[in-house]
């Protein structure tokens, strides 16, 4: 019984074919070549020679032939013929090649549309950073990236942590940067630095001349100079003191705590990288407090499943050096 017959023919220089019905179903990456093999067939047919068109690809001659037989395998037609004299498409090849023409120009006008989407994506950056992050370390990041990508026009928003992953999961911004103890829900991150709060008062406060550390205790009933409810600072400083931490002031920007503390106002909680300046021209002086945790990590973050690309995925490694 001859059962090869029913299955499949042998075409031309032995190539199997399959039989009419055959090869019709799955999908498609499996039944047309991919574009690598298509370009090749294209320059066999442009320069008459697979080794003319294995150079000028960039390919050695043996894997031409290979994915030359292996396109012809999974066609099921002999595509080129070749001799001494060099290659010469078949009738099939002829034909086959007018249609590859066709797919690598549309493959050419994908790959300029996603070039485009590319170019308008890197002409902009959205970035949205918490009042600590924004003041002091955002501005040296921004200078990098603006020497890295000087085409990249970049906006910046500051304000609370809460306020960043507003901005992030109503597509306001592109990346963000939080203070707080924990990552906003509906956001991924990456810690990026570490920072620590510290109580500073103005120099004629009774604190500035304390012999000995503040308690808890003494900090969770003093009323002191605070930002918002809302913010990675007041996060930080109400979950060591349980909640209880006492506003004198609430104010929305650190640059408006300071401020309140160095006129005496009264003492503040603030990030120790917000007071270097005014610690060294002792404008304001460090208050020590023992049984008390105030250390936090600086995180980036971006919306969920989302990793940073283009300009922010840059931004972001600027940060981690």
């Amino acid at each position: 019984m001859s059962g090869s017959g029913d299955s499949a023919r042998t075409g031309e220089h032995g190539t199997s074919r399959p039989a009419a019905g055959q090869g019709t179903g799955g999908s498609l990456a499996h039944r047309v070549p991919d574009l690598g093999a298509l370009e090749l067939l294209l320059a066999v047919a442009r320069v008459g020679s697979l080794g003319g068109a294995a150079r000028e690809l960039g390919i050695t001659q043996p894997a031409a032939s290979s994915r030359v037989r292996s396109m012809e395998r999974q066609l099921g037609v002999a595509l080129v013929d070749r001799s001494p004299r060099g290659s010469r498409l078949t009738d099939a090849g002829a034909l086959v090649t007018d249609w590859a023409r066709r797919i690598v120009e549309a493959a050419e006008a994908f790959d300029a549309g996603a070039q485009a989407l590319r170019d308008r994506r890197d002409s902009r950056l959205r970035v949205a950073a918490s009042m600590t992050i924004a003041e002091y370390l955002l501005p040296g990041w921004l200078l990098a990236l603006r020497a890295q990508r000087p085409g990249t026009a970049v906006s910046l928003l500051a304000g609370n942590s809460a306020a960043v992953a507003e901005r992030l999961l109503s597509d306001e911004a592109d990346l963000g940067f939080v203070e707080g103890l924990s990552v906003p829900a509906g956001l991924d991150s990456a810690v990026i630095a570490h920072d620590r709060l510290i109580v500073v008062a103005a120099p004629a406060h009774p604190w500035a001349r304390r012999r000995t550390p503040l308690t808890a205790r003494e900090l969770a009933t003093t009323p002191l100079i605070l930002r918002e409810t809302g913010s990675g600072t007041r996060q930080v400083l109400d979950a060591a003191l349980g909640g209880l931490a006492r506003p004198l002031i609430e104010l929305s920007s650190t640059t408006a705590v300071k401020a309140a503390a160095v006129s005496g106002a009264g003492p503040a909680v603030l990030s120790e990288l917000a007071v270097r300046e005014e610690l060294s021209m002792r404008r304001l002086v460090p208050v020590p407090v023992e049984g008390v945790t105030l250390a936090r990590d600086l995180r980036a973050v971006w919306p969920t499943g989302h990793r940073p690309t283009g300009p922010a995925r840059d931004l972001l490694s600027l940060t981690r050096r």
